[in-house]
């Protein structure tokens, strides 16, 4: 056992957990009550960065070190490089959507989608794009934060249930992540149980897929159209930012470039076409960047709270309990129960973490135990760890993304996952096709 986690009994370190319920009771149960009692915003009335404190305070009481090491542990965590990346990745993010708003990029993008995609097609139209330039840049928080500020312009232009457009964008999102041969948590998922990327890809492919093509049948069918005219000629040079940023996305650039380049040319194309202002431009990016304060500080919280219940064993402790669970479960099947184990770890551990990269290298070594147990291939098990992470990180109102989609348009976290049918359907579609494939 890592010499960093408290070792005490499996009771008491399964209690580190008790702070995540702390701040799901405190965020979770606010809003439904508020929203039972017709409160408008309720999810707003408390923000999630201030009900997590709490739950931090209940970590630092509950854990045997003293105060500050604990402190330690808890900025330690705020301080992981995944944190510090989405962070960043959100207030670059604000700053593109307050410039490209400000200087008609998003209004040039409106034109151009009502005018490219048929009125009944929008959706699957969206989630195609989302999906393609996930695969490519391997990242769905740089996809999200590409596409956002377009989808806004659409929710205002059209009057659009935002919920829905929202669920679309994470949807394909998370099916370009999953699937994607570049993304964080192919690279952690095939390195922690020895697989090629190739064979977890074809493993993957069958997977996602049927759930990719049942999510655009869904929205295909929901009826929602865009009536419209074509009253004005598009401004082919407002819409320049985005097509740069979307080309560079697919050429595999890093997501911090492409955004700071988005900054600079929709930046650039304002101060020539309208007489955007060098005093405008810095006012903008300074406003974008306080746009996504809360979700900001909501991120390092959770890393730090994360760190605090792994040092007192809470994730390890959850880990072995399901997997003793595993391999009682199914004693007959041992292929079977292995993937239900390794299943259940990397749904249950992202749930903890709200970091789909960060439970799989958490669970890593223990999948791979299961997976030699039960004789379960390294893809099969590379491919189970990074399709249940993601599952599970694109249903979390606390995940990085809906919370950047929810900050990004306007509505609350809950209404993001509440139309994320992609993740749903792969939870429903994975666990069946692996129930049959080891019959």
């Amino acid at each position: 056992m890592n010499k960093d986690i408290v070792i005490s009994s499996p009771e008491k370190r399964l209690l580190s957990l008790l702070p995540f319920g702390v701040f799901l009771g405190l965020f979770l149960g606010t809003g439904i009550v508020l929203t039972l009692q017709g409160v408008e915003f309720a999810f707003y009335q408390l923000p999630a960065s201030i009900a997590i404190i709490p739950a931090i305070l209940v970590a630092i009481y509950l854990g045997k070190d003293s105060i500050n090491d604990q402190v330690s542990q808890f900025i330690s965590g705020a301080g992981h490089a995944n944190i510090i990346t989405m962070c960043v990745i959100y207030l670059l993010a604000g700053a593109f959507a307050t410039v490209a708003k400000t200087t008609g990029s998003v209004d040039a993008s409106v034109q151009l989608g009502l005018s490219f995609f048929p009125d009944y097609l929008l959706l699957p139209g969206l989630f195609l794009v989302a999906a393609f330039i996930a695969t490519a840049m391997g990242t769905s928080m740089g996809t999200i934060a590409a596409i956002a500020p377009v989808a806004l312009g659409f929710i205002e232009s059209a009057d659009l249930d935002a919920s829905i457009v929202a669920g679309c964008i994470i949807s394909g999102a998370i099916f370009g992540d999953n699937l994607s041969i570049i993304s964080d948590t192919t690279i952690a998922s095939t390195r922690s149980q020895g697989a090629h990327m190739k064979d977890k890809f074809k493993v993957n492919f069958k997977f996602a897929v049927p759930a990719a093509i049942l999510c655009l049948i869904i929205y295909a069918s929901m009826g929602i159209t865009i009536p419209h005219e074509q009253t004005q000629d598009i401004n082919v040079l407002g819409l320049l930012p985005y097509l740069v940023i979307l080309t560079l996305a697919l050429m595999g650039l890093n997501v911090f470039v492409v955004l700071v380049v988005g900054i600079i040319l929709a930046a650039a194309i304002g101060m020539y076409d309208n007489g955007y202002q060098l005093s405008a431009w810095v006012s903008d990016i300074n406003a974008g960047f306080a746009s996504m304060q809360d979700i900001f500080i909501l991120s390092l919280f959770i890393g730090g709270l994360s760190e605090l219940i792994k040092r007192q064993g809470g994730l390890a402790a959850l880990t072995h309990a399901i997997e003793h669970f595993a391999r009682k479960l199914n004693p007959n099947n041992k292929k079977r129960a292995a993937g239900l184990g390794i299943a259940s770890l990397a749904f249950t551990c992202n749930f903890f973490t709200a970091n789909n990269t960060v439970s799989i290298i958490v669970t890593g070594e223990t999948a791979k135990e299961l997976a030699e147990d039960g004789q379960l291939s390294p893809a099969h098990s590379a491919s189970l760890l990074d399709i249940y992470a993601c599952i599970n990180q694109g249903l979390l109102p606390y995940g990085a993304q809906a919370l950047l989609l929810g900050a990004t348009l306007k509505i609350s976290p809950i209404e993001v996952v509440s139309s994320a049918f992609y993740p749903m359907i792969l939870l429903v579609v994975a666990s069946i096709a692996f129930w049959r494939i080891t019959k």
